[in-house]
């Protein structure tokens, strides 16, 4: 997979149009965590030191196609300026006669935020006058917003097809580390996958299972695949509609050679609650008063073992409920096992993202991936159209 990259373009004297994902959490009118703003500084530097001036577009959360000033990037715009270092002036809309006079007026170096695009139905449903108006303020479109590049919007891949179109840093980044996992990933590769449901994450397991030698199975999801081993699951999470597509699964893997490494041990508790006493159970099955909560030691070590002969290992999904102090465990050592290991690590996902921020462990991982969806979505080998529309 071969981006066109902002490096390519040629930036003097151009408007450049701009999708970034600032869509940052907030707490009364204050942004409380600025990681998605601070990895869009790059690009937005870049451009700006080329001679350009800049529109940046970006959504925050889901106003549903309707103005809503609770969703007003006024916040976002003062802590934008603040980590840039240099003006950025809000634009009082989306579209209309009054944002086009703020655009033109932008000289060189100059950036302008426009509002929420989600303020406007139309961005959602990828319409083309809308995408075609939002493409007449810049000469240039560059895309750095990895988040949202699972999505068919306007602003992520409507406009690309009215403007050359380039990808940023951050989106040549992830590509650079995730595209190698699904096409010729460096061998052994080992794929930890997690999470509480088998329906969210078959496609992902048997599009990894394509290029894996070990794929690791932790998370509630891992009791469905006990199950059809024969195993004791207790109170576990079991999905029953999954049995079939589990056990196909794990007969497709050994018919490829690939090793399927599951819990042997666990970590229980009498009822799905934070304050609940953890009980070590020793072997794969689980009582039946008990539910399984996380994975045991001896699994551990086993996960341990498979990353540190890795030369490649990606990670989406916590091995147990690590926001629960007391079971969150083998999260953290998978964490710290990835994080001591010499291979090409790359985390993906929300959950397996907040884990390794959590335990202050994202600088020493390769690539901590800045789309949960989207890298899910990519790691299930889906075509993203954000992505597509910056193909050579």
């Amino acid at each position: 997979m071969i981006l066109n990259t902002i490096r390519e373009a040629d930036l003097k004297g151009k408007k450049v149009l701009i999708r970034v994902d600032f869509n940052v959490p907030l707490k009364e009118g204050k942004v409380t965590d600025a990681t998605r703003i601070k990895a869009a500084l790059p690009t937005i530097k870049y451009i700006l030191e080329g001679g350009a001036s800049l529109v940046v577009m970006t959504h925050l959360g889901r106003p549903k196609g309707k103005k809503n000033p609770d969703f007003s990037l006024a916040p976002v715009a003062k802590e934008f300026e603040k980590l840039l270092g240099s003006p950025v002036k809000l634009a009082s809309d989306v579209i209309g006669d009054e944002v086009k006079a703020e655009v033109e007026a932008l000289k060189s170096g100059e950036v302008l935020l426009l509002e929420n695009v989600r303020f406007y139905a139309e961005e959602e449903k990828n319409d083309e006058a809308f995408a075609k108006e939002l493409a007449s303020y810049g000469d240039i479109y560059c895309n750095d917003a990895f988040g949202t590049a699972h999505r068919a919007h306007a602003s992520t891949e409507g406009v690309s097809h009215f403007l050359p179109a380039y990808a940023g840093f951050l989106i040549e980044k992830e590509v650079k580390f995730m595209a190698p996992l699904l096409e010729n990933p460096e061998k052994p590769f080992v794929a930890v996958i997690g999470g509480s449901k088998v329906s969210t994450k078959i496609t992902v397991l048997e599009s990894l299972a394509k290029t894996c030698n070990t794929i690791v199975i932790g998370g509630g999801m891992a009791y469905t695949f006990l199950k059809v081993q024969g195993h004791e699951i207790g109170k576990s999470l079991f999905e029953e509609d999954y049995i079939e597509t589990a056990k196909a699964f794990l007969a497709k893997a050994a018919e490829k050679g690939v090793k399927v490494i599951l819990p042997v041990d666990h970590v229980c508790a009498a009822e799905f609650n934070e304050n609940a006493a953890p009980v070590v159970v020793d072997g794969a099955d689980v009582p039946a008063d008990l539910l399984g909560m996380d994975i045991g030691p001896k699994t551990v070590a086993m996960i341990v073992d498979a990353v540190k002969s890795a030369k490649s290992v990606v990670w989406n999904g916590p091995m147990g409920v690590f926001e629960f102090a007391a079971f969150a465990k083998g999260t953290e050592e998978v964490a710290k096992a990835l994080a001591a290991s010499d291979a090409i690590s790359v985390v993906g996902g929300g959950d397996s993202v907040a884990a390794i921020n959590k335990f202050g462990l994202a600088d020493k991982i390769s690539h901590v991936s800045t789309g949960g969806g989207a890298s899910l979505e990519f790691l299930e080998g889906k075509t993203l159209p954000g992505i597509k529309a910056l193909e050579k």
